[in-house]
């Protein structure tokens, strides 16, 4: 069975006539009939009753009659998007970002692909690499872009990495910590952290210093307005990419701690392109994934290099 044979048997029930079917859809009337038989051989009932004037369906005839019609505009649709987002003039983009590349990073390229692509409709979430981790498993978005070393070793996604994004630790003007000449990764432990979701190995490495089996946030959130808010109204510590926080340091709203920490023990970020293995994202969701890859080697000329 095929789209074509489903096709000849609308045409003959919409003529009544083998003859007049054939016509409509362009093919010699031997040929139409050796459609509707073979169509008839598949299914294994015969669709016509050829012994009415009129040719009308039989009972089966009208099962098949409504899903050949679904099947049929279904696929017309189908074709009408695909080659509709194939121009990138219209259709939907869904993808999420976590809260390291939703500072910079992805509110750059995005006013990049509303200015080449205007027709898209675009919605991303900020969340954390956990959550957009579910989204993509459920097709709620087709991509996300965030810390990607739990997902590197998991073959049911495959990872696009970016440039790392290294992160700092920063206070509010006046905070105690400042007055140390020196601070190690055990002086900030003495205050509340606030970060947005950390990975495993980070929270493995602050546990160990903490002498705990596990370490958890005071405050974790991912939206780094509301922690910066937080930090500045408190002693409170926070945690997020030295490319975030850039903006709050240079207007000496906050301060970054000059922490001594051995290379292993630095946070960051390794960002990067999160798919589904085995699943081809739409034309719209590729030429985003190439502006943010772009975008990423103008924001990090150097390491790119």
């Amino acid at each position: 069975m095929d789209l074509r044979q489903l096709r000849h048997f609308l045409a003959l029930v919409e003529h009544r006539s083998f003859v007049r079917a054939a016509n409509a859809v362009r093919i010699t009337q031997p040929a139409f009939s050796r459609s509707i038989q073979g169509l008839e051989q598949e299914l294994g009932c015969q669709l016509i009753d050829r012994g009415a004037k009129d040719l009308r369906p039989t009972p089966e005839g009208l099962v098949v009659l409504q899903y050949a019609q679904e099947l049929v505009r279904g696929a017309s649709n189908l074709a009408h998007e695909v080659k509709r987002m194939g121009k990138l003039d219209a259709g939907e983009l869904c993808f999420g970002c976590g809260p390291a590349p939703a500072a910079r990073l992805v509110p750059e390229t995005m006013a990049l692909f509303v200015r080449q692509y205007p027709g898209i409709h675009v919605r991303f979430e900020v969340n954390n690499w956990e959550r957009l981790a579910r989204q993509l498993n459920k097709d709620e978005i087709e991509f996300f872009v965030a810390d990607i070393r739990y997902f590197r070793t998991n073959p049911n996604f495959q990872t696009l990495p970016l440039e790392p994004r290294p992160s700092v630790y920063f206070c509010r003007p006046g905070h105690p910590l400042l007055d140390r000449a020196r601070l190690t990764l055990g002086d900030l432990l003495d205050y509340p952290l606030a970060s947005a979701r950390i990975p495993l190995e980070t929270r493995k490495t602050l546990a160990n210093l903490k002498g705990v089996t596990d370490f958890k946030l005071n405050i974790e959130c991912d939206h780094l307005p509301a922690l910066e808010q937080i930090v500045r109204g408190s002693d409170t510590v926070g945690i997020t990419t030295a490319e975030a926080i850039q903006p709050s340091l240079e207007a000496r709203r906050m301060v970054r701690l000059p922490v001594d920490l051995p290379h292993a023990e630095r946070p960051g970020a390794q960002c990067g392109i999160v798919t589904r293995t085995g699943y081809r994202v739409s034309a719209a969701a590729r030429a985003m994934i190439d502006l943010l890859c772009e975008q990423d080697r103008r924001l990090h000329p150097a390491t790119a290099a």
